[in-house]
């Protein structure tokens, strides 16, 4: 018996939005999504601040001047923009809408505003999922874990996690992250549902009407 070949239908890729407060794992869970999912792959921002040493552009960010910047959000070339320390960022469109158009999932490490804005201007493409802490114990702990911040720091984004936290029902899906590895499973189950929809299969119309010809 020959064996069944799996039709070939187009697919339009994605925006996966994930959402944290700092220390809840978002992180950790978009670096392994990257490793692990071939068809995913990291939105690049485009940013007014210096270059660091090892840093390329258009790799790590794009970086322009601040006029550039500002050309690119009079002109709606700006999925989502915001000033953070005194430096501008944002993500331009048409990389990410080259992504889509070609299959390719794009992934968003931004916070709800930035999400906000993305949601606005692609209400069809992105997914939204936002990913809690266990427990506000144990998000200090992981804080204090990383030994990154200062006592200070950690201070500031407990107190900044309460009103990113508040934002969880702007979201499509809600993950409790006590284990990065069913956290990581969570999302591809997502992912693998998303990209099923309807909606994004384009072949789906005239594969069907083959079908029902035959």
């Amino acid at each position: 018996m020959n064996a069944v070949v799996a039709p070939t239908l187009e697919r339009r890729g994605l925006m996966l939005v994930l959402s944290s407060p700092s220390g809840a794992g978002k992180t950790t869970i978009s670096r392994i999504l990257l490793e692990r999912e071939e068809e995913l792959t990291l939105s690049i921002s485009a940013t007014t601040r210096q270059m660091r040493p090892g840093e390329i552009h258009g790799k790590d960010y794009f970086f322009v001047s601040p006029d550039e910047f500002n050309s690119m959000v009079d002109n709606n070339e700006m999925l989502e923009h915001a000033t953070v320390f005194d430096n501008k960022y944002g993500t331009p469109s048409e990389p990410v809408e080259q992504g889509l158009s070609s299959g390719q999932d794009v992934l968003f490490d931004i916070d709800w505003q930035g999400t906000q804005q993305v949601a606005a201007k692609a209400p069809n493409d992105i997914v939204r999922v936002f990913i809690l802490p266990p427990s506000l114990q144990e998000l200090e702990r992981r804080l204090y874990a990383r030994a990154q911040d200062s006592e200070e720091v950690v201070k500031g984004r407990m107190a900044k996690a309460a009103d990113e936290m508040s934002h969880w029902a702007e979201y499509d899906y809600i993950i409790v992250n006590t284990d990065v590895e069913k956290s990581v499973a969570d999302v591809q189950a997502i992912l693998r549902a998303e990209r099923l929809k309807r909606d994004r299969r384009p072949d789906l119309d005239s594969f069907v009407r083959g079908l029902r010809q035959a």
